[in-house]
């Protein structure tokens, strides 16, 4: 197959952008960014494309809020007739440090809401993610507060290399295959 579905999650509205939980969309905006398409709204999320080297990449952004993004990522994937190994989904973690990679072929959802939702959605966890780390900097109970939160200046400046590494890695996961992505990317 030549063709995939390169699934952001985060949250739609002002309220949430540059938050620590939409790191999801921030990648994919640098990716289409690079690729030099935009997004335009379209059922249940945001979405462009662009083809890279004989390959179609279908980016989304699904706008129907974390807790529900696996109703977009299964619409999209019906849609666009792609299988679950040919879909990589980008998530916030705050089990990894600022910054940090986790690329995988498939694993459970732990806390996270919106890839749980996928999972429920698709009725498997078998499907490529791509962690980021966004630490874990918060007292006991504040989780959501600190997810939900804006980046502080020192964030900001870590991140940037790190999400034209991460738009790096979206594109290998097309154009290497997911364990040779693993391999070039993680703990790197």
């Amino acid at each position: 197959m030549n063709k995939f579905l390169i699934v952001g999650l985060g949250n739609i509205g002002d309220e949430y952008a540059n938050t620590r939980h939409n790191i999801g969309f921030i990648v994919l905006d640098a990716v289409a960014q690079d690729a030099g398409v935009t997004f335009t709204t379209d059922r249940y999320a945001a979405v462009t494309r662009f083809r890279l080297k004989g390959r179609t990449f279908i980016l989304i952004k699904p706008s129907t809020y974390m807790n529900l993004s696996g109703k977009a990522v299964k619409y999209w994937m019906v849609k666009e007739e792609i299988e679950a190994e040919d879909m990589l989904v980008i998530s916030d973690d705050v089990d990894l440090e600022l910054g940090a990679f986790r690329i995988k072929p498939k694993g459970s959802g732990g806390s996270h809401n919106g890839l749980n939702s996928i999972i429920e959605q698709l009725g498997t966890s078998d499907f490529p993610r791509f962690r980021i780390g966004i630490g874990n900097d918060y007292a006991r109970g504040f989780q959501v507060d600190y997810v939900l939160g804006r980046w502080t200046r020192h964030e900001e400046a870590a991140l940037i290399p790190r999400i034209r590494l991460a738009a790096e890695a979206v594109k290998s996961f097309g154009l290497a295959g997911i364990n040779l992505t693993m391999t070039s990317y993680n703990n790197k």
